[in-house]
């Protein structure tokens, strides 16, 4: 596998004999090697060969996505399970099958809508039945109660008893023809409407009316909607066919459900016994319409997957069979497409077995075509690897075969980041979360994550490496969870107070530790120093030059990889008047104070190289003194100084100048091949490519003044962005301290448990949401930055376009499946 460049890729052209076309994309489609061109771009979706195809595939999704939808309302999955060799049907006959079900389903399911519909409204009418007979029943004994009372003021008397009518003398018609009849009706509305469906009634009625209401204890289906409702039983009394047909109007607008109530008590107890048998009944029937519509989606579960899987490949298929043009005979099918070259004769051997297969009296021509388009850039990846290109793609997609920068990202990025999250503790919880989500791969994989689920999962092993890099940095800061722990030896330093032990020195944060021996701690920092006068300014020191350094060693990492872009692509111009001069500039400066931190470091001296490099430019030739640090310093200082400012006209000017000589031989040329030919058509030919090759010096040289600029300015503003990996490693490492210091310990200091458990877990919840996610995501978005712009803008374009074959194992589950 090679990830220094993308695949090498050739245009090829497939003329197919129509007979076999269908199995040959079939094939192409399995192999996932072929990326087809549109040779159709004018055609709508209508106008193309297989159009009619498309259409009854298109259907054929809508009957899949119907069964799984009525599966996930039954609560049923459908089975994942491997194609046995045998059950493979053709479209036609799929087609056939999803009809018949969908037929058989469709029925079953408007049988049981209408029996569940007939079954709710006598579920409703028995409600009704229950709730209006203890109405009437409550009314008849008030009544009786009533009539044993005597007489008194204001109080109906023992004759009038409930014989009583609605509405007074006055309010009587004189006419017998127009008395009003005192009438009822019952039935169910939804709780949410009782208050306004009452007081419309009021309205509607000016009050001539009663209603008597009592909640339902239980949510019954609605018949009409067939969801589970909160009702209200009610029952109301008015006079008049003209209250009836206004109380009916409201009651439907209400979405009230009314039900016959018999006045007589026998009449009741008969309907109520009738209505049981009838649900008893329609139960029955119920649950067998249930049970065989439970067998039919049983059978399309079985089989959903494979049938679905089926339709996606036919779909895909026709679809690029369409991007394909035929000839006007309509016996074969011409193709153009990208390919890998290394994949060519993987190619003709699936064109081969596609032809047999299909019994084709020609074989398929396939045959490579010269252009001069780009090609699409392919870079091959496994699960590895392909989490690291997709950080550089998603900065941009690299020009065909230009140097890749995931392959350096895989060490680069996690390394970065470690050199911001150095601890071993926090690494550690890193590496468990890691590994669990590489263990249980294979179960994710099936699943459909959320969106950061998702993201953490493709980038498994990005966070592994991250883990691991975090651990070894941990050890070189002695951080964890940011309490140093001696595991490499004896500290070379000491209390300077002998009564004192090292734990409860007083002056450790004042006047220092004092060294009693020159053996150094083994490895990392001496743990001693934690919380001491020492630490601060030797970590500030080394965490900040260390970023320096790696700052510059990446960024002439990215410097020498533009000089393989300009060999690939035989740019001579821009190996010598861009890749060296870049170099020098670079090197002569910052990559001298890099050389200068190095010698600092194995000489053990105390110079200060901020004078040394702002004097280097404002007095060159003074004499360094103390910060001397090699002898001929000076002289070295004076050449380094003049050869950046040498490189800086030497990245502007001759580019350009070159540039323009090569055009002006370029036009000589067509000059002189002009006057000796003896073809207009040539002569006009040459004018024309005169005029798409037109040389603007003015706009080349502005174009390589802003490159110049860009880069002259950059290689500063760039040295101090890498300056983010001190600050953010110093940030770390205080906020764990903080965290550790002013809520574990703090709560440590008390007796009680229940405040050390309180301590205990407020401070895993602080490591966890802030140093393990939101630290974890800030340090992570801080090294992608340094790639995408600190490293890659010195060699990459990201100006391609991404290799997209037609594959089957590819294909994203498509909306409408």
């Amino acid at each position: 596998m090679d990830l220094f460049r993308s695949e090498e890729m050739m245009l090829v052209q497939l003329i197919i004999p129509a007979e076999s076309a269908h199995d040959t994309v079939t094939y192409v489609g399995e192999l996932g090697l072929i990326q087809f061109k549109d040779l159709n771009p004018d055609k709508s979706p209508f106008q193309r060969t297989y159009a009619n195809q498309m259409k009854r595939i298109g259907e054929m999704v809508r009957k899949l996505r119907y069964f799984h939808d009525q599966m996930v309302k039954a609560g049923q999955t459908p089975v994942k399970r491997a194609v046995v060799e045998g059950e493979e049907v053709t479209l036609d006959e799929l087609e056939l099958k999803l009809s018949d079900l969908e037929a058989e389903l469709l029925e079953i399911n408007a049988n049981t809508d209408k029996l569940q519909r007939k079954y709710s409204e006598l579920v409703e009418l028995h409600l009704v039945l229950e709730k209006g007979a203890q109405f009437f029943s409550s009314a008849r004994n008030g009544a009786a109660v009533q009539q044993r009372r005597p007489a008194a003021d204001g109080l109906l008397s023992t004759e009038e008893g409930i014989d009583r009518p609605l509405l007074s003398e006055q309010e009587m018609q004189t006419e017998p023809s127009k008395t009003a009849r005192l009438g009822f009706i019952t039935g169910l509305v939804p709780k949410l409407k009782v208050t306004s469906f009452e007081r419309i009634l009021f309205r509607a009625t000016r009050g001539n009316m009663f209603l008597k209401q009592a909640p339902i204890e239980q949510p019954v289906d609605d018949p009409a909607t067939g969801e589970k409702v909160e009702k209200t039983f009610f029952i109301l009394l008015f006079a008049g066919d003209r209250a009836r047909t206004k109380i009916m109007k409201i009651c439907e607008a209400f979405g009230a459900n009314l039900y016959p109530f018999p006045e007589e008590p026998n009449k009741q107890q008969q309907m109520k016994a009738e209505v049981e048998a009838r649900l008893a009944e329609l139960r029955t029937t119920l649950d067998a319409g249930i049970h065989q519509r439970d067998t039919v989606l049983n059978t399309i579960g079985y089989n959903l997957e494979k049938w679905t899987d089926k339709v996606r490949r036919e779909k895909a298929v026709y679809h690029t069979l369409n991007m394909l043009s035929i000839d006007v005979t309509r016996k074969c099918f011409v193709g153009e497409g990208w390919c890998p070259v290394s994949s060519k004769p993987k190619i003709q051997d699936a064109l081969q077995r596609a032809a047999n297969d299909s019994n084709s009296q020609v074989n398929t021509i396939f045959q490579v075509l010269h252009t001069k388009e780009s090609p699409p850039t392919y870079h091959i990846t496994n699960k590895f690897t392909n989490a690291f290109q997709e950080i550089v793609d998603a900065y941009g997609v690299g020009r065909y075969q230009e140097v890749n920068p995931a392959l350096f990202t895989i060490i680069t990025f996690p390394f970065l980041f470690a050199v911001m999250f150095g601890d071993w503790g926090h690494g550690i919880a890193l590496l468990l979360g890691a590994l669990y989500l590489i263990i249980n791969e294979e179960k994710f994989k099936s699943q459909k994550l959320g969106d950061i689920m998702d993201m953490a999962f493709g980038g498994r092993y990005v966070i592994l490496l991250m883990a691991l890099f975090s651990i070894y940095t941990g050890f070189v800061y002695n951080e964890f969870f940011s309490v140093p722990l001696p595991l490499f030896g004896e500290s070379s330093y000491r209390c300077p107070d002998p009564q004192y032990g090292i734990a409860n020195c007083p002056m450790a944060s004042t006047s220092g530790l004092m060294k009693w021996r020159d053996t150094p701690y083994p490895f990392g920092v001496d743990p001693i120093w934690h919380g001491s006068r020492t630490e601060l300014p030797f970590l500030n020191s080394m965490k900040m030059k260390m970023s320096i350094l790696l700052g510059i060693a990446q960024m002439n990492l990215g410097i020498v990889l533009s000089y393989f872009n300009a060999q690939f692509f035989r740019s001579s111009l821009d190996i010598w008047y861009q890749f060296v001069p870049q170099l020098l500039f670079l090197n002569c400066l910052f990559g001298y104070l890099s050389f200068l931190i190095l010698l600092k470091w194995c000489q053990g001296s105390k110079p200060d190289l901020y004078h040394i490099m702002i004097y280097m430019f404002l007095s060159p030739t003074e004499d360094l003194g103390e910060n001397k640090l090699f002898e001929g310093q000076t002289y070295v200082q004076i050449v380094l100084l003049i050869t950046s400012l040498i490189a800086v006209p030497w990245m502007l000017l001759p580019k350009p100048l070159a540039l323009r000589s090569q055009y002006l031989q370029k036009l000589q040329g067509r000059t002189y091949g002009v006057l000796s030919g003896v073809d207009n058509n040539d002569v006009e030919d040459d004018g024309d490519q005169h005029e798409e090759e037109e040389f603007e010096f003015s706009e080349v040289l502005v174009h390589q003044m802003i490159h110049t600029i860009e880069f002259v300015l950059g290689a500063v503003s760039n040295t101090a962005s890498y300056l983010r990996l001190w600050a953010l490693s110093l940030a770390h490492a205080q906020l764990s301290a903080v965290f550790y210091d002013r809520v574990l310990l703090f709560a440590w200091e008390y007796s009680n448990p229940i405040i050390k458990l309180i301590g205990f877990v407020v401070f895993a919840f602080v490591t966890i949401g802030v140093l393990l996610i939101m630290e974890t995501l800030s340090a992570f978005l801080h090294a992608l930055r340094l790639h995408w712009v600190e490293f890659q803008n010195k060699f990459y374009h990201g100006d391609g376009y991404k290799f997209h074959p037609f594959s089957f194992e590819t294909l994203a589950e498509e909306d409408d499946i």
